[in-house]
């Protein structure tokens, strides 16, 4: 009888440690569970925050200007200068009315090509594909600024007479631009240097081996051409090894009056 009491005390007393041991445990989760509601309610109000922060500066620094001014390199808050406008090819300065704007770029070494543009349309370049070495020109209507022709010669290793039949027949007022690239005179006669003396130039008959040139001229005109530079290949001056420099000329020349 004894036993069975002890028993049943025994087992009484194991229920309570198990009802205790669950309690506790409850306990234990509610207060974890507790522990846990204000950490989610600190980091959901960070997330916010940090939304906000980051959202106000992409949209101005609304109400965080000096949150934003941390964010912005004091490189950027400064004003940028305006740009200079540029004109037609690229021009500082419009040019008058009936007036054809252009800019004139001879070849640099045998490496870069050269380029001649008018009235904002690219005549000549590397990219259009229609330059060579020696003597880069474009033929162009002197009334309406039209292009005529557009022709590369090889004055180191081509025939000078096909430079001959180019500008021998042109008509009167054609305007004649010419960019050098490389070597633009081993080829040369006194016949070629004659027509463009013609033409207008006064550097032509100093022109010789790998000399920079550009040079803009008419047919008929009666006085030497203002746009005209040349430098002399020289190993005291030269700018690259074995030739000079770029040269690079811009202008307004005033369109011929049409026939009556």
């Amino acid at each position: 009888m004894d036993d069975m009491i002890w028993e049943e005390s025994m087992e009484g007393d194991e229920k309570a440690m198990w009802d205790r041991n669950q309690d506790n445990a409850g306990l234990q989760g509610r207060v974890s569970e507790d522990k846990k509601g204000p950490l989610r309610i600190v980091a959901l109000v960070i997330t916010v925050a940090v939304t906000w922060i980051v959202v106000s500066i992409l949209l101005g620094g609304l109400g965080f200007p000096r949150i934003q001014q941390l964010f912005t390199s004091q490189e950027n808050s400064v004003t940028a200068e305006p740009r200079a406008r540029k004109y037609k090819c690229g021009l500082p300065q419009p040019c008058p009315e009936e007036h054809l704007a252009f800019r004139v770029v001879s070849g640099a070494a045998n490496v870069i090509g050269p380029k001649i543009c008018l009235e904002d349309r690219m005549l000549m370049s590397s990219v259009k594909d229609n330059v060579g070495r020696g003597l880069n020109i474009a033929l162009v209507n002197g009334v309406n600024g039209d292009l005529i022709e557009a022709r590369a010669f090889d004055m180191w290793a081509g025939d000078v007479n096909d430079l001959l039949k180019f500008i021998r027949p042109l008509h009167e007022g054609t305007l004649v631009f010419v960019a050098s690239y490389d070597d633009p005179a081993t080829k040369m006669n006194e016949e070629t240097r004659k027509l463009f003396s013609d033409l207008g130039s006064k550097n032509v008959k100093d022109l010789a081996f790998r000399d920079s040139w550009v040079f803009v001229g008419a047919k008929g005109v009666q006085n030497k051409s203002p746009f005209e530079q040349h430098v002399k290949n020289s190993k005291h001056t030269n700018k690259y090894e074995g030739w000079p420099e770029a040269l690079e000329m811009e202008g307004c020349i005033p369109r011929r009056p049409a026939a009556s």
